[in-house]
């Protein structure tokens, strides 16, 4: 069994009798039958939309916790779940489309019913209590495996579609330049920050102008959650900007912002 306190659960107010999940199978057995790009592709839409089933043990749980001599007692919440292990010793995540794939695997009838999606098991996933290289969708079915660093990928890429609809205008002109006066108070609080935050590798500076609005253009090199990981930067930026000048951010993994960056040198570089 794998233990994650307070797992963030979306979803899990649906019942799991209701989750049915008909576009997400027919999807992997059509990615099944014919391994096209677009099959593929169809495939992991209905993936990133799906909502699954874990089977799992939750415990309600009472802890101590002191902050300033004083003890309070916190309610919190025990999540166990079961494991799939192959013949390496790896273990998975074992998610479910429906209650008929989840029956499949024993003993699982009368087990909790934990509603969850794609964000959640990713979350879960690369969690490093939890100890498990991936998950399966319905493992003892039409099976599909994904390993940690593809779910990794997937996330940063869904991260980084919602950040690109808030942040850049579709249709509209980019121009990339540098800051002309280089903005060294921000960029020293940055790098203060980023030394504490093992999960940076690198991050670099550009210039980035849109409609009129200027912003600050952070790529960051990282490994994680990217919405954790952008929000911290964003409180440690926030001082630093005004009506005149934003802040943009993007992972290094997307396209766009490897481009952006070609022949930069990064103003932060984790010391090895």
């Amino acid at each position: 069994m794998s233990k994650l306190k307070g797992a963030k659960m979306e979803g899990s107010k649906v019942p799991a009798e209701q989750i049915k999940n008909p576009d997400l199978v027919a999807a992997i057995e059509k990615m099944q039958e014919d391994n096209t790009t677009e099959n593929i592709n169809k495939m992991i839409d209905e993936v990133m939309k799906a909502k699954f089933i874990l089977p799992a043990k939750v415990t309600p749980k009472t802890e101590a916790k002191t902050t300033n001599g004083q003890t309070v007692m916190q309610q919190s919440t025990q999540v166990q779940f079961r494991l799939l292990e192959n013949g390496n010793k790896e273990k998975f995540f074992g998610v479910f489309t429906d209650t008929d794939e989840l029956f499949k695997w024993k003993d699982t009838q009368e087990s909790q019913k934990v509603v969850t999606d794609f964000d959640s098991i990713a979350q879960m996933v690369m969690d490093p209590q939890a100890d498990v290289v991936g998950f399966v969708i319905n493992p003892f079915g039409k099976s599909v495996t994904f390993p940690k660093q593809m779910v990794h990928s997937f996330k940063q890429q869904k991260d980084y579609m919602n950040l690109k609809k808030q942040t850049i205008e579709p249709g509209a002109p980019i121009s990339l330049g540098e800051p002309k006066e280089y903005p060294i108070d921000l960029m020293a609080a940055l790098i203060n920050h980023f030394s504490t935050e093992p999960t940076v590798n690198a991050a670099y500076l550009r210039l980035i102008e849109q409609n009129g609005q200027k912003s600050y253009f952070i790529v960051v090199d990282f490994f994680g959650d990217m919405e954790s990981t952008f929000d911290a930067i964003s409180k440690v930026a926030n001082p630093f900007l005004d009506d005149e000048i934003q802040l943009s951010m993007m992972p290094y993994s997307m396209d766009f912002a490897k481009n952006a960056v070609k022949g930069v040198e990064p103003f932060y570089r984790k010391e090895n």
